[in-house]
Formats: C-alpha cells, structure tokens, sequence
C-alpha cells in the first residue's frame, strides 16, 4: 500500500511510473514534493508546469494544479500563470532538452526578468525519451544516437548560462544525495525571483549504456565520487578538483521581482500618473 505522503502528494492511479528502472528523475520528483512537504506549503496554492521529456512526465504524476505543456514552452507557461496570479507558487520541471535546446530562450529571458517562479532541470546529459539523441548538456566527445562518432560540440554549464542570464538563485544537486537537493529546492522554492535548481539525474538506458557508464549504482556511485560541494571545494586545490563538479548553493542575491515591478506599473496608471 503506498504511504500517506505518497498519496497526499502523488496520483496514486497515474502509478507506477513509465520511466526505466534506474532513471533518476523519480528520486528528483520525490526530492521535490519533500521539499514543499517540509515548508508546509497549501498545496492548493502550488502549480506545477512541466513541457515535454522523461523529466516532463512528472507533472502527471504529482498532485496538484498541473499543467502539461508543448515542448519547450514550459517557462512560457509558467510566466503566464504567475502573472495571472502572483500569489502562486509556480515550479517548473523540465529536462536538458526540454529547457535549454528549444526553450533556450524562455529561460534566458525568465532569468532576465528576474519572475519569482522556480525552475528545477532534471539533467540526465541526452534526450531520452525520443530514442537517445544528444542534448546541450552532453559532454564533448561522449555518443548518442545522433552522435555515433563522439559529440564535437561543447556542452553548456545550466547554471552558468543561468548566471549570465540574470537568475538570481542557482544551485545544483544530483539524485544521489537527495539530503542535500530537498534542502536546495526548500531554498529555491523560498527565494523572491527567478531560482534555477540542475538535477543531475541518470539514464542508464540511453546515455548510460551508449557511453559504457555501466548500471544505475554504477552511475549513481560515480555521481557520489565525482560530485563536491561547492563550499569544500573552496578550501581544496585545484589539482583535486580534476573531474570534478560542483554542488551546492552557487548564488542568492534580492533583486527586483518582474510580478512585483509589473504591478507597480498597473498602480500607477490606475492612480492616473
């Protein structure tokens, strides 16, 4: 029988899920509704946007106000709902493909706008739902369906784009330490403005298996090796950060919030100035 947090946050009868056995976009979806669990979110009050992708599934499996939408238009979305109602809490799932190929741009110019919704990547390095292409975030010299001879590309860091873009609160976690992404998203989920949360997850079934990563323990033991905190590496040199990457809370500014500016905006026409 499932528990009682499963059924309070979960469609019971959209379950089990249709992603591969050792995928980790379902420890990040868990991840995220702990997360609201813990702030004691209204859970009437909380919308969850998602565009299309493995991770994109998530929206139907969770329960709440969700919306399901075309591929990489989630933010698009997402920005509407919010300002039709600020009072909201809007967060977005969405994947490496769904969110920085296609909708490239809305997430650039959501970070820009600095609009308080949280969008949360669940990275697993390809798209894995159309047969195992790769995406913005597959490692140079890595293969995938559309790169059997190694990828020439150079692959984005989300959350450096996510900086340059303007966000104002970036972290990074992997579902291999879930301790330390729930506590990341509570932090997301809590800031006024745009909060961008990079999920490395695992798909051992494309890229996995397409660039010889072994299992899903494998993958996920090399996530727990290859992963530091972004504060301990501060105190190590740089010779043991070597095939590394970094987690943790990379920045948290207040700047002017888009919903907050816009009404300010319909005020002052209402008062005639």
């Amino acid at each position: 029988m499932p528990s009682e947090f499963v059924k309070q946050y979960f469609r019971v009868d959209m379950l089990p899920h249709i992603w591969c056995e050792g995928c980790g976009n379902g420890i990040l979806m868990n991840d995220i509704a702990h997360a609201i669990d813990n702030l004691g979110l209204d859970q009437d009050k909380i919308v969850i946007v998602s565009g299309i992708g493995c991770s994109s599934r998530a929206s139907g499996y969770m329960n709440f106000d969700t919306l399901h939408t075309t591929h990489g238009r989630a933010i698009a979305f997402a920005t509407g709902v919010k300002l039709a109602n600020p009072e909201l809490t809007v967060i977005v799932i969405t994947g490496d493909g769904d969110c920085l190929a296609i909708g490239g741009n809305h997430f650039i110019h959501a970070a820009r706008r600095n609009i308080d919704i949280t969008v949360v990547l669940f990275n697993n390095n390809i798209y894995g739902m159309t047969g195992g292409q790769y995406s913005p975030t597959t490692p140079t010299g890595e293969y995938a369906m559309t790169a059997p001879y190694g990828m020439v590309e150079r692959n984005f860091d989300s959350c450096k784009l996510a900086d340059a873009a303007g966000a104002t609160y970036i972290a990074r976690g992997t579902a291999f330490n879930s301790t330390q992404m729930i506590s990341l998203l509570e932090h997301a989920i809590q800031h006024k403005g745009f909060s961008f949360v990079e999920g490395v997850s695992t798909c051992p079934t494309y890229y996995g298996r397409k660039n010889k990563k072994g299992d899903a323990v494998d993958m996920m033991d090399w996530q727990r090796k290859h992963s530091i905190d972004i504060k301990a590496a501060s105190r190590m040199k740089p010779e043991f950060l070597t095939d590394k990457f970094l987690t943790g809370e990379f920045k948290c500014v207040d700047e002017p919030e888009y919903t907050d500016e816009y009404q300010k905006v319909i005020d002052r026409l209402q008062e005639g100035k």
